[in-house]
């Protein structure tokens, strides 16, 4: 059975699961499956369904599938909901650093929050079994197995943290005595990861060293160790402490000792050969929409859906009004959110990566079953790296279109690479790592000047260096809802957004960096008769192309629209995470609360 139909099907269920681990009636009582654990992990095929069912939580509506990847990682200085401004909207409410505990999207009892911990429960019984009755070891299928549900239950755990922050610590399966507990330090968490990880590594092979790690849809050993890196950055890196956003005061998490994990972690997976660049990062973008799984390129592990489960394209590809020629998922399909008005004008002219992160058209009603692209207004842009027309498979389903969500990819390493090596070694160090980045994103024509000179520029200086890998980080991860998390680590968060602000403003106005963009855009369409050439859109086309062309006014970009991304009187670091939902507060036995003036 191919991974891509995992979230179909049951697997072995070694335990009732709950709609909350802080709401359950725990009975001590045999397994549902009529296979006791000695039978169930001491058996490689048993045991490979029991570490499937770890997955099946991705896949819920009200988890990662519905709730948890469209909302988390909105706004940043890049990409926003495109309905920001509402302020009747508890969607607007979960992205604007404004959601309240009774969030009306959030707070049901098979929210993320408990999913996350569904998933951990199920983590917690394949490690015990395996370890108990597996004989695990690196050269064996169990041994997989295990460094499998060691990286998964790493992945909620993850995802926990950078969401709530402090969460409870479980990393054995439930009893009666741990039905309630309270919530832990997430540097303990962070500590168990950590550890984690790097067993796993020594469990799992590189992509392609066996059959399970043929497809991005398993863990393999470059994505262990590229977790392992990003958990590392996270753990030293500023956050927001019920005391205030501060680093980990814990010396085991210290920038030094965290840096050196992440740099040897990255370097090795570059070292390994197992995991690359695609060359042309369109090429990239199509074969991701492609549903392309094969391991050993730029993907390191994607969370799987069936074609009937997930909603990464349904929330954030190019809009399309109607059913068309392109997908039957439905009217009004993506576009929820985009990159912010001013993030396709920042961009270099001759960077490959703009046009296709930054689209600023949609596909209109289709007429004849045919739709054509139709521009839209400068203040809603649509994320390209998400695109039914780019896909092999027509999408029927109404809700979800199986597209897997990409975890994690090469490109990251290289930028956590180049962070790490400037951090401990100077920003000579980190030059190879960010001009591999570049020079994928440049033509050949351009590298002596956008690649070579530009990185040599800043490498006379660690904060020009770090400058340079967060604005290149920006370029890359639009639009993937990485950035959130590294601007909180980074202690840039609040300023931004303020930043993002500013910008929007003077894109409204049209001064500064922002002066010689058009308020008028002209367009026809091209021979086939559905895309559009459009002029006015670079820096400088401000003249009228002539005849031909239609006009459009490109100049929509209101006050309430731009201070949607952050509410007036709303400090984002005062709210770098989601409240912990109000009915699992009420059913915690009194153990869990909310920080940070919730």
């Amino acid at each position: 059975m191919t991974m891509k139909n995992i979230l179909k099907v049951t697997g072995i269920v070694l335990l009732g699961f709950f709609s909350s681990c802080d709401d359950i009636e725990f009975l001590e009582a045999p397994s549902v499956s009529s296979l006791d654990e000695s039978v169930i992990f001491s058996s490689p095929d048993l045991a490979a369904s029991a570490v499937d069912g770890i997955k099946i939580p991705f896949g819920e509506t009200n988890s990662y599938r519905g709730r948890f990847l469209p909302w988390y990682g909105m706004n940043t200085d890049c990409e926003w909901y495109n309905s920001s401004e509402s302020t009747s909207d508890d969607r607007a409410d979960l992205v604007a650093y404004d959601a309240k505990p009774n969030n009306t999207q959030m707070n049901t009892a098979n929210n993320v929050w408990a999913q996350m911990y569904v998933g951990i429960e199920r983590a917690n019984l394949c490690i015990r079994g395996i370890r108990t009755y597996g004989n695990p070891t690196s050269n064996n299928e169990l041994g997989y197995l295990l460094g499998e549900a060691l990286t998964l239950r790493a992945v909620y755990y993850a995802d926990l943290l950078k969401t709530w922050g402090d969460v409870q610590a479980r990393f054995e399966p439930i009893d009666n005595a741990t039905i309630y507990i309270p919530k832990s330090s997430r540097d303990i968490i962070y500590k168990q990861l950590i550890d984690d990880l790097e067993e796993a590594a020594t469990l799992v092979p590189w992509p392609n060293g066996n059959t399970a790690t043929s497809s991005v849809e398993r863990v393999n050993k470059a994505f262990v160790k590229g977790l392992r890196a990003r958990l590392a950055l996270a753990a030293c890196g500023y956050q927001q402490y019920p005391d205030g956003v501060r680093r980990s005061t814990d010396p085991e998490l210290s920038v030094n000792a965290m840096y050196t994990i992440a740099l040897s972690e990255c370097r090795d997976v570059i070292a390994s050969g197992s995991a690359r660049l695609e060359p042309s990062f369109e090429t990239f973008w199509r074969k991701y929409n492609q549903e392309v799984t094969t391991a050993g390129g730029e993907s390191l592990w994607e969370i799987p859906f069936g074609d009937g489960r997930g909603r990464m394209l349904f929330t954030f590809a190019v809009s399309h009004v109607s059913i068309d020629q392109y997908q039957a998922n439905g009217a009004n399909r993506g576009g929820t959110a985009g990159p912010l008005p001013h993030t396709f004008y920042d961009y270099d002219l001759t960077d490959t990566r703009r046009d296709v992160t930054c689209v600023p058209y949609r596909y209109g009603a289709a007429v004849n079953g045919i739709a054509k692209q139709q521009l839209g207004a400068i203040n809603r842009w649509y994320f390209g790296k998400y695109r039914y027309e780019w896909m092999t498979r027509r999408v029927t389903s109404t809700n979800d279109d199986g597209v897997n969500k990409i975890y994690m990819r090469y490109a990251e390493v290289l930028l956590m690479a180049a962070e790490a090596a400037n951090e401990l070694e100077g920003p000579g160090a980190a030059v190879p790592y960010l001009k591999e980045i570049r020079r994928r994103a440049f033509p050949t024509a351009q590298h002596a000047v956008k690649v070579d000179a530009y990185v040599d520029a800043v490498a006379g200086s660690r904060d020009a260096m770090f400058n340079a890998i967060a604005e290149e980080h920006k370029f890359e991860f639009t639009g993937e809802m990485e950035r959130k998390q590294a601007l909180i680590r980074w202690n840039r968060l609040g300023s931004s957004l303020t930043q993002a602000k500013e910008k929007m403003f003077r894109l409204q106005q049209r001064t500064g960096e922002y002066a010689d963009v058009a308020s008028t855009l002209y367009y026809r369409y091209a021979a086939d008769d559905e895309t559009l050439i459009v002029y006015g859109l670079n820096h400088g086309e401000t003249a009228d192309p002539g005849a031909g062309y239609t006009s459009l006014a490109w100049s929509n970009l209101t006050d309430a629209k731009i201070n949607g991304i952050v509410r007036p009187g709303v400090n984002p670091d005062a709210r770098q995470f989601w409240p912990i939902w109000q009915v699992f507060l009420d059913s915690s036995n009194g153990l869990l609360f909310n920080d940070y003036g919730y």
